[in-house]
């Protein structure tokens, strides 16, 4: 019989610690990533309509879910920084000049940069295997943040506990592929 095995060749379990993530706007964010996840994602479900019962048939559109990652924070702030800077860029909360410094502060330099990469950013999160070697990766496109958590001091905390922060993220879509851009 031709085509895929039916037996499962490979027997190691994929390992929740095995894991790089590289996000190109944010390289220190990226350093220090402990926790990342590849997003759920939802097929849409239409209603067909019958005299006795709607039946449930599948829909047209995937929903995806967030990215969110969890990075331990450096003591000058820098990695949160660069989360909160991209963040306030997009916003402009004080004056539309936020928005243009994140533009020209991109990957891209120019003033009229027609593929967005100032305002987005690819990411890449690399899937190691149990003997920390990568097996493959989920490339997101067009990703951005949209909530970056508090950070809380607290004086009563009697065991030094290193802050971490948690960013969410969308994006345009994610793809699962082999080292060599094939796709699973």
């Amino acid at each position: 019989m031709a085509g895929r095995p039916s037996q499962i060749e490979n027997r190691n379990f994929l390992s929740p610690t095995g894991f790089k993530f590289v996000l190109k706007r944010s390289p220190k964010v990226a350093f220090f990533c402990n926790q990342a996840n590849i997003p759920d994602i939802n097929l849409g479900i239409a209603k067909q309509p019958s005299y006795l019962k709607d039946i449930d048939i599948p829909g047209d559109k995937l929903i995806f879910g967030d990215l969110s990652l969890r990075f331990l924070v450096d003591e000058n702030l820098e990695n949160y920084m660069e989360i909160q800077n991209w963040m306030r860029g997009l916003g402009y909360p004080e004056e539309v000049q936020q928005f243009r410094d994140l533009n020209n502060e991109g990957i891209i330099k120019g003033n009229y940069v027609q593929d967005r990469q100032n305002i987005y950013s690819d990411g890449t999160l690399q899937v190691l295997s149990s003997s920390l070697i990568a097996k493959f990766q989920v490339f997101f496109k067009d990703l951005f943040p949209y909530s970056l958590s508090t950070i809380t001091f607290d004086a009563t905390n009697t065991d030094i506990e290193y802050f971490t922060a948690d960013v969410s993220f969308k994006y345009t879509i994610y793809n699962m592929t082999d080292l060599s851009g094939n796709p699973l």
